[in-house]
């Protein structure tokens, strides 16, 4: 039985050693652990079905529970900034998923919370304490099922007329655990595959189908089935519930205020990296 995750912490990669082209190595601060996976080569990729890369996980207070939540906000974005082109003049930021569904809104709804700048920067930036901002653009492709395109080729068109320099794209993960929902981030420099998580892959979004370099930043908010059964009931449990290997996900309770937290907390971490010039508030109110 195969578990699907889009968490590379999730692997089980040997922490504080490198086998077969993957490093990996934990830190904590506070109540934040952070684990940081990179696969080096292909034999790396082989070993771990991720794609070259580094991967880094953070397991952060739950979202749903009051939080002091300024050291994940500037240490998620330190290390989202360091991931970003040394030189980036514009950034395109990318909402994934289906807004009408929950658990797959993430991308949506952060996306609406980021300052996009670049069609007013060039009026903006000759008004005094605006001439600062940098270019960002944001764009949400939908779902190929209610637009009949891939998420990719929409993808394309924004990229060939921004011409950014890099892309940010965010969507909701699957977990294999279920503790990680509700209380995890994880930001990857590969690029990401929409749906593999939930074994409904798209087209990838990576330098490679692109032309830039692509970063993913995610939240997982839905979680295996057969990984509660066989926490709660064992491996023999597994036919019983899913007779004729029917996969199922499933999501907590809270999901709603999951997603608008996540969405939260990723828009200010993109917000933070991408106008690092201006406050939070200073942002807030030119989105006002």
């Amino acid at each position: 039985m195969n578990f699907r995750t889009d968490l590379a912490s999730e692997l089980k990669p040997d922490v504080d050693k490198k086998t077969g082209g993957v490093r990996a190595w934990k830190e904590h601060y506070g109540q934040m652990e952070i684990t940081t996976v990179e696969v080096e080569n292909e034999i790396g990729e082989r070993l771990l079905g991720k794609p070259i890369g580094k991967y880094i996980c953070f397991a952060l207070p739950p979202f749903m529970e009051p939080a002091d939540s300024t050291m994940a906000l500037e240490m998620i974005s330190a290390r989202l900034r360091a991931m970003l082109p040394e030189k980036s003049g514009s950034v395109l930021v990318v909402g994934l998923g289906n807004r009408e569904i929950t658990p797959d809104a993430l991308g949506p709804k952060t996306a609406e919370r980021v300052l996009a700048t670049e069609h007013i920067k060039r009026e903006l930036g000759e008004v005094e304490g605006l001439e600062k901002l940098k270019s960002v653009a944001v764009f949400t492709p939908g779902v190929l099922g209610k637009t009949g395109i891939e998420s990719v080729e929409l993808i394309k068109g924004a990229v060939k007329s921004v011409q950014p320099d890099a892309v940010i794209a965010v969507d909701a993960f699957a977990a294999r655990e279920s503790e990680r929902l509700g209380n995890t981030v994880q930001i990857a420099s590969s690029g990401i595959c929409p749906g593999s998580g939930v074994g409904n892959s798209r087209k990838a979004l990576n330098q490679e189908s692109l032309g830039v370099p692509v970063i993913s930043v995610g939240v997982p908010t839905v979680v295996d089935a057969s990984t509660l059964v066989r926490e709660v009931a064992g491996e023999h449990a597994l036919n019983k519930v899913m007779p004729f290997g029917k996969e199922m996900f499933v999501t907590p309770r809270e999901i709603d205020a999951l997603i608008e937290r996540g969405a939260q907390l990723i828009s200010r971490v993109l917000n933070r990296v991408l106008q690092p010039e201006y406050t939070l508030e200073e942002i807030q109110s030119l989105m006002a």
